[in-house]
């Protein structure tokens, strides 16, 4: 007889102990965990449903950290945070709250910041190299074209490049 069998509910609470132990989780990610080890599905709804109640089980917190985290650290932008988010298994509600709560502006100091720290190595390139680099690094941490274009399209004019050496704007946001 597995442990699992013997006493469903302990072994659950372990999982979701060792789990929370090593990092934070979303209830979703938790839950995965204790289906990998057989959980019944009503023994792990109620050990999810117990340490919400108590707060140790937390997805609105969780994005919010999550959001402000990655956004510092890692430079990504609002649509990025919330497509890695409902991929943790965080309410789609949860996930729209946490990133709504990145001002616009921050979004885009942090993509004015990371244009900034990587103009300097690619100015052996032409301008319009540049600022397709530029932009799409940009756009793989999910900043909208149409910023991504104006905060490297302004970079590159105070760095004295040529407004007609630049490629024609032609993305929306």
């Amino acid at each position: 007889m597995s442990d699992v069998e013997a006493d469903p509910e302990s072994v659950a609470r372990s999982i979701v102990l060792q789990k929370l132990a090593a990092a934070p989780q979303t209830r979703a990610q938790l839950d995965a965990a204790m289906v990998k080890k057989d959980v019944p599905d009503e023994v792990r709804a109620h050990v999810l449903d117990r340490f919400s109640e108590v707060g140790l089980i937390d997805d609105a917190a969780y994005a919010r950290a999550w959001v402000g985290s990655r956004h510092n650290g890692r430079g990504l932008a609002k649509r990025a945070l919330g497509h890695e988010l409902r991929r943790r298994g965080v309410d789609p509600a949860v996930v729209d709250d946490a990133v709504e709560a990145l001002p616009a502006e921050q979004e885009e100091q942090m993509a004015r910041a990371l244009v900034a720290r990587r103009l300097p190595s690619t100015r052996r390139l032409d301008p319009v190299a540049r600022t397709r680099r530029l932009a799409s690094m940009l756009a793989r941490k999910g900043y909208p074209a149409g910023l991504s274009y104006r905060v490297v399209r302004e970079a590159l004019a105070a760095e004295g490049v040529d407004e007609g050496d630049l490629p024609a704007e032609d993305h929306e946001d």
